[in-house]
């Protein structure tokens, strides 16, 4: 077989640690595609992607195509000569680009196809309330992440992961796949799995707003994996009416506390250092949060500053 050329595809903080194991383990990556730089923050200022301050990092030719059918991005793309692409939390292909390797493109996904297609499959396993998923290689096709299966990779997901803790773990698991898959190509080992055709329950949609507001009449178990589904971000957020103010609340860690109560749904029971909402089958204890204009702070901190009165309540 040829030597390996490899060409890198990704954006966010969970695909440098994919760029980062193919580095280490001395893969040659020719070249890095990743998103245009871009404004963000309060100050709009000019943000580069976790990748491509990476990249730079290891001194490794990168481009940020804008339109990924531009003419001189795609000559500059095919000058680099790469006989292996492999994809990592980017965006959609199109074929012109995804069949220029002569051994293929292939994406990684953190979850175990085809379970969680989309934007967020570690966001959604939790939210789920899934005690299992994993990372899949495959092959891309001209649909989103439906490509023929190559590998994949199992971990439990535990009581208390929440989407920042499964992020690292997978990332890890994710990382040792993508080397082990690259392994049985250049061995000429790879046996793919095709996907079913028929359509699947179980869909990563991109989260949204609406996504991350917490209803509190659902049970306490479903509005604990949502917290934890979405923390540290975008983080689950309701609204704290305490008389006639109403507070945006952004909520990051809760406890459980299973028992039987004859409060109200909705209700916030508080002391100078604990404040809890009474739910559907017990309480979820607020342990960290954050307020308008505020830091994340321990709830007890938060408490310091804030006198909630007997009705206060959420929704």
């Amino acid at each position: 077989m040829k030597a390996l050329k490899i060409v890198f595809m990704g954006t966010p903080d969970f695909a440098v640690g994919i760029l980062d194991s193919l580095i280490r383990y001395g893969y040659p990556v020719v070249g890095v595609i990743t998103a245009p730089d871009k404004p963000a923050g309060r100050g709009q200022k000019i943000q580069e992607s976790a990748v491509k301050k990476y990249a730079i990092a290891q001194n490794l030719k990168v481009l940020q195509p804008a339109n990924l059918k531009n003419e001189e991005f795609l000559m500059e793309l095919r000058d680099l000569q790469a006989n292996l692409q492999i994809i990592v939390a980017f965006r959609m292909l199109p074929k012109v680009i995804w069949e220029i390797p002569e051994f293929g493109t292939f994406n990684l996904h953190a979850s175990l196809l085809p379970d969680y297609r989309g934007a967020a499959p570690i966001n959604w396993a939790i939210i789920k309330g899934e005690t299992t998923t994993g990372v899949t290689t495959f092959y891309i096709d001209d649909k989103i992440d439906t490509g023929e299966i190559i590998l994949q990779s199992k971990i439990a997901i535990n009581e208390n992961d929440t989407a920042g803790t499964l992020h690292d773990k997978l990332m890890h698991l994710g990382a040792d796949l993508v080397v082990t898959t690259i392994k049985h190509i250049e061995e000429g080992k790879v046996i793919t799995k095709k996907q079913p055709s028929a359509r699947i329950e179980k869909v990563a949609h991109k989260i949204s707003r609406e996504t991350c507001k917490i209803n509190w009449e659902k049970p306490i178990n479903e509005i604990y994996n949502q917290i934890r589904g979405l923390t540290p971000y975008p983080a689950s957020w309701t609204t704290l009416y305490n008389n006639d103010e109403a507070l945006f609340l952004k909520i990051y860690e809760v406890a459980m506390i299973k028992e039987d109560h004859n409060y109200q749904l909705k209700t916030i029971l508080f002391d100078k250092r604990t404040m809890k909402i009474a739910v559907d089958g017990g309480y979820v204890n607020l342990l960290q949060i954050q307020l308008p204009g505020k830091r994340k702070m321990r709830t007890q901190e938060v408490l310091n500053g804030l006198t909630l009165k007997e009705n206060a309540h959420v929704s």
